[in-house]
């Protein structure tokens, strides 16, 4: 049950775009949420329609627009390439962005489910003792969001390590560069007598998922313990 230097290299890869999807993720999934929550605007609807598509559409078709937009040949991709000199596709960077665009209705709809569960006459009697917005909102929303947050952290988490269809038909399945956990255990499927290898990749994708529900769970019961501490 040894690891090998290329199962170590696909774990550590898919940890890292995990984590940089995240990263980016959080804060732009925070600002829709609490659009989604708190505003009512002209399109509103279409546009929590398209927060959620990826939800529903298939990943491999996720995968195909993300290259037709953002390939070298794409309005975005070749616009970043010419500008930049940067690159999404055939590397992990690609990797990051794929596993962004299907996690972000998962972290996006936790943290609205949460500001949505927020008493807004918590928030008015703030404002209205002349707080700001952007106080109330990190003095009052945000302490009492924080679980959700972090559920909306785990899911996006969860959802990475897992993605497959739009890695694939976006940057390929390139071992060392673009090939996460997923895309490895697909290769080893096809690859006679490497049943072995495959069950330890499917092991360690497990653990790695339990490991990460468990620590979401630990620190949003932190959160309200000491959320609960300070009412």
């Amino acid at each position: 049950m040894s690891i090998s230097p290329a199962e170590l290299e696909v774990i550590l890869l898919s940890l890292k775009v995990a984590l940089w999807c995240v990263g980016i993720s959080l804060l732009p999934a925070l600002l829709m949420a609490w659009l989604l929550a708190r505003k009512e605007f002209y399109g509103k609807t279409a546009l929590n329609v398209l927060v959620h598509l990826p939800i529903v559409l298939p990943p491999v078709v996720v995968g195909y627009f993300l290259l037709v937009l953002l390939g070298n040949r794409g309005p975005v991709g070749g616009w970043l390439l010419e500008h930049f000199g940067i690159s999404l596709i055939f590397n992990w960077k690609g990797v990051v962005v794929a596993t962004a665009v299907m996690a972000f209705p998962f972290i996006t709809r936790a943290i609205r489910q949460a500001i949505e569960a927020v008493d807004q006459n918590l928030e008015i009697a703030a404002l209205t003792l002349g707080r700001s917005p952007f106080m109330v909102f990190l003095t009052i929303t945000l302490p009492l969001i924080l679980p959700g947050i972090l559920a909306g952290m785990t899911l996006g988490f969860a959802r990475a390590l897992g993605e497959f269809g739009a890695t694939i038909t976006f940057v390929a399945n390139i071992p060392g560069e673009t090939q996460t956990l997923p895309l490895a255990i697909y290769s080893l499927l096809q690859t006679p007598n490497a049943e072995t290898a495959v069950w330890r990749l499917v092991i360690i994708s497990v653990v790695l998922a339990f490991a990460a529900i468990a620590l979401s769970e630990w620190l949003t019961r932190r959160s309200v313990h000491r959320l609960g501490g300070n009412l």
